[in-house]
């Protein structure tokens, strides 16, 4: 089993950022690979954003619409129990627990690039296990041709469901190659330790080669089908949001260019990135649309 960040890293000293830095400039210039004693081979080697950043600057609008609403409002959310319910076309529906789809013998980490559609960025050193591995203990059936997602519906404690500011509850779907592709996971936790619920606790999507709205958050409903999903984007700014989502810098959003990114933590004169094509991932998901027309098929 691949080795995870706090198997050889004090969990006082991970999440101690002023810790960490005092470790030396030497030990922040070292490949995030280094951190975490071996590289995976899904993993960038690039520094992971730090946990304050990571959990205090995101999107989750069933919390609010501010980057910082859900790690303020987050916290009333009761993720334990928590089950996910798996139907459609599939040899053995149910409704599984978090503990079931995502054993602690299983959860591998991966350190994954995370590009929004609104063009900023981050590194962030994910816990989960690869979704195939989930859908093939569920029993895809030879019809199945896509995967449909849904996340929780509870405004009692996701006030922003209290408001129409999307059309709840949150619904995302992938193309059955890219659900069951090894990049795609179910993610559990972050830096070695349990999801915090305003990452989409307890059990979320991480797609990393699609924009940051795609990897859906606080899953119920995992349901296979032979009919692409409409998303919830994509129900409501068709123009804007498309089905597939990729990271294509040559792709601008109706609203800003698409061609740079600005990475969080970078600090007030950090700059612009490149934006990568599929975010990086290019030498492993370009195959999935060959033939494709992305510019069309966005």
């Amino acid at each position: 089993m691949p080795l995870r960040w706090s198997d050889v890293t004090p969990k006082k000293d991970y999440l101690n950022r002023r810790a960490f830095i005092a470790a030396g400039a030497a030990a922040l210039a070292a490949p995030a690979w280094a951190l975490t004693g071996k590289p995976s081979p899904y993993s960038t080697d690039q520094t992971p954003n730090t946990l304050e950043e990571i959990t205090n600057y995101n999107n989750f609008y069933e919390f609010g619409m501010d980057k910082t609403d859900p790690a303020r409002r987050a916290g009333a959310l009761d993720t334990d129990p928590w089950s996910v319910e798996i139907g459609g076309m599939v040899d053995r529906p149910g409704s599984y627990a978090v503990d079931d789809l995502a054993p602690a013998n299983a959860l591998e980490e991966r350190i994954y690039r995370l590009r929004c559609v609104e063009a900023w960025s981050m590194v962030i050193p994910w816990i989960g296990v690869p979704l195939a591995g989930v859908l093939d203990r569920a029993g895809v059936q030879p019809g199945a041709k896509f995967v449909a997602f849904e996340t929780l519906h509870r405004p009692e404690q996701m006030p922003g469901q209290n408001r129409p500011i999307l059309d709840w509850p949150y619904k995302e779907g992938l193309r059955l190659d890219e659900a069951m592709h090894p990049l795609t996971i179910l993610a559990t936790g972050l830096y070695g330790e349990a999801l915090p619920n305003q990452n989409g606790a307890p059990i979320r999507l991480v797609v990393p080669w699609k924009y940051g709205f795609k990897s859906i958050k606080s899953i119920v409903r995992i349901t296979l089908t032979d009919r692409q999903p409409v998303s919830t984007w994509q129900a409501m700014q068709p123009r804007e949001y498309g089905f597939y989502a990729n990271v294509n810098p040559q792709v601008d959003h109706p609203r800003w260019s698409q061609a740079t990114e600005r990475r969080i933590g970078a600090g007030l004169f950090g700059g612009r990135e490149e934006t990568l094509m599929f975010n990086g991932y290019g030498d492993q998901v370009a195959r999935l649309y060959a033939g494709m027309d992305l510019a069309k098929d966005y």
